[in-house]
């Protein structure tokens, strides 16, 4: 792939409400200076550019007439369907076409077609879903948040190593801070999978390996990292997205109880809403899928067009800091300079 493109195909079709919104949100994107690739029926997004005024000059349209469905069964019948919007988006990361894939389809279908495609980082046995999110300092990757529901010891040191690149490269922070998520801080607190990574993680020298942290302490800026296996990464993700619906709709609930609680609110409502929006998911759009050889990244399939355009801007970026030199030096031990 070629590091110098850093234009960005968008799996058009993909999402629940594709293909309005990941209209909208290349639009967007086009317009704070991301050249876009619109992967899809052309007859079916042309449409829907010219009820929008037109393609701007950033945007191209690449045909591909198929799109995966959202069930799951769609990951496995990616061998056979080679003319869907995703399948062809992933063909132009491999070709250098374009710098990264965004989609906001079905996650098991993108993952399975960046192996097809794609295939690991040569020394990768199994990729791994990232998940950037707001910390008490700057951002916390949150490593595999849905990938693999079942890991070894030996992949979660692997997802460290990965998460750690990814940090430095693109979030520019010289030595991240690598945790393990357990239920005490003890290295011999946590199932046999969290104690026997715990001993491998402590005697990797090219960590920076913090210990064990809790659930409770993700997001206080402790660590730069925080690996754990697919399936408690995806039930911690979803519990902490949950749990900021449920906040907001109360605080909004006591906030219209009484004139004195609505006087009180409308003094907080832009505070408030500024500690929303870095906790919305839509603000990082998507997350990157670590360890396939090409840049992909995954989003939620209720996608808004906020989230296609940051996903879209996000992604730019992590090509324009090489995120993949740096991920592939990080497994052979020969990673590059950002």
């Amino acid at each position: 792939m070629s590091a110098a493109n850093s234009s960005i195909a968008l799996d058009a079709m993909g999402g629940d409400f594709a293909p309005g919104a990941t209209v909208d949100g290349a639009l967007l994107a086009a317009g704070a200076g991301v050249d876009v690739v619109l992967v899809g029926d052309s007859e079916v997004l042309g449409r829907e550019l010219n009820q929008r005024g037109g393609a701007p000059s950033r945007i191209r349209i690449v045909h591909a007439p198929d799109q995966v469905g959202m069930g799951d069964k769609a990951a496995m019948e990616v061998r056979r369907q080679r003319q869907t919007s995703l399948y062809v988006g992933t063909e132009l990361v491999k070709s250098g076409d374009v710098g990264a894939l965004v989609t906001m389809g079905n996650t098991g279908a993108a993952m399975a077609t960046a192996l097809v495609v794609l295939g690991r980082i040569k020394g990768v046995d199994r990729p791994a879903l990232g998940a950037v999110l707001p910390a008490a300092g700057e951002h916390v990757l949150f490593l595999d948040v849905g990938a693999n529901a079942d890991a070894r010891p030996a992949h979660l040191v692997q997802f460290a190593h990965l998460g750690a690149a990814y940090m430095r490269s693109v979030h520019r922070i010289e030595s991240p801070r690598v945790a393990l998520m357990s239920i005490g801080e003890e290295p011999s607190k946590g199932s046999m999978l969290v104690t026997e990574t715990h001993e491998l993680l402590a005697k990797d020298a090219r960590l920076n390996f913090i210990g064990n942290i809790e659930g409770r302490s993700l997001l206080s800026g402790e660590a730069d990292v925080v690996v754990t296996d697919g399936f408690t990464g995806n039930v911690c993700l979803k519990m902490a997205e949950g749990m900021v619906t449920v906040v907001f709709d109360q605080m909004r609930t006591v906030a219209r109880s009484s004139l004195r609680a609505k006087l009180g609110g409308a003094l907080l409502l832009p505070s408030l809403r500024g500690v929303r929006d870095r906790l919305d998911y839509r603000h990082y759009g998507a997350v990157p899928l670590l360890g396939v050889d090409g840049a992909i990244f995954i989003g939620h399939g209720r996608s808004d067009e906020r989230a296609v355009a940051n996903a879209l801007t996000n992604a730019r970026h992590a090509v324009e800091q090489r995120m993949l030199a740096a991920l592939t030096g990080a497994i052979t031990g020969h990673e590059a300079t950002p």
